[in-house]
């Protein structure tokens, strides 16, 4: 059976152009070159070498470029093919249609039309014997079980993330908060290396919010009330660059919302050095800083909420 799926592999990857796109879809997250490739493009990455393909995490898979939910991860097995596998789909979530090649059935986010990849039945790998063949590239992970649907996501630098994280959770509409480290140039950093200052990340978290309940506006005014954002290379007490005060928008509208906001405070004479900054790849944390404060029984030593709007 593995010979097949090689076999079938071995037509499946295409190599990625040096071409750029301007892919933006209002209401949509903006695509990397990469990310275009494939999910605009139908291109494929090349096997083993997603960071999906191997992760083991419990949660939810969504869609890279407009948020909707498309597998669980108890949908997901190991067919040693190089990329994602699951053998479900939530329910009306992904669209099948033939391949352009003839030969196979492709998939899609039936929300947003992203390409994920092609749908294999009859191999006998799970008692459903179907494998939804994914790129890791068209996926993002959120560590909750979602309702079908999609959902928003926003990212925040301002100092250290356990007190965002406390204060985001809190929030209503708000499904998830991650703490990690984006903004800089090494990949997958640890704790360790960020603390240097020399990685270029920032202290950050990845919030997963339902648009039924609340809205990015909403929880980019909570932030620039939870934290002080005229403090320059920290928060607080805890000084370097990976404590600034950054927006890492996803899209146009995010990045327009941020301007707007940080110029409504200085005209109020609040002088912000909060960066706005495009997203880039966000890496989770370590086990041990999520849920920080709702684990120890304690509340932020440098965060509070203060009125601004």
């Amino acid at each position: 059976m593995k010979r097949i799926i090689f076999l079938i592999t071995a037509i499946y990857i295409f190599s990625m152009s040096n071409e750029s796109f301007s892919q933006e879809k209002p209401g949509y997250n903006n695509l990397s070159r990469e990310e275009a490739q494939v999910i605009l493009k139908k291109g494929t990455e090349y096997p083993f070498t997603g960071k999906f393909e191997k992760f083991t995490g419990k949660g939810t898979y969504i869609c890279k470029q407009c948020g909707a939910a498309l597998f669980y991860s108890d949908s997901k097995f190991d067919a040693s093919c190089g990329w994602p596998s699951f053998d479900d789909e939530i329910k009306g979530a992904v669209s099948r249609m033939p391949d352009v090649d003839g030969a196979r059935t492709e998939i899609e986010c039936a929300n947003c039309g992203a390409h994920l990849g092609h749908v294999f039945l009859g191999e006998g790998f799970t008692a459903k014997n179907t494998r939804h063949c994914v790129n890791s590239v068209s996926l993002d992970f959120v560590a909750a079980k979602l309702e079908p649907g999609r959902y928003g996501t926003a990212i925040f630098a301002g100092g250290c993330f356990w007190g965002v994280e406390y204060f985001m959770q809190k929030a209503p509409g708000v499904i998830s908060v991650t703490s990690g480290y984006t903004g800089g140039s090494v990949k997958n950093p640890s704790y360790r290396e960020v603390c240097t200052g020399t990685t270029g990340h920032a202290e950050a978290v990845k919030i997963i919010y339902d648009p039924t309940k609340t809205t990015y506006d909403k929880l980019l005014r909570l932030f620039l009330e939870i934290h002080d954002p005229t403090q320059s290379g920290g928060q607080g007490p805890d000084i370097g660059d990976q404590y600034r005060s950054e927006i890492f928008y996803l899209n146009d509208a995010q990045k327009a919302s941020a301007e707007k906001d940080l110029k409504l405070l200085q005209d109020k004479g609040i002088k912000t050095v909060t960066a706005v900054t495009k997203a880039g790849e966000f890496y989770n944390a370590e086990d041990y800083h999520q849920d920080y404060y709702f684990k120890n029984g304690h509340v932020p030593y440098c965060h509070a909420y203060t009125k601004r709007f």
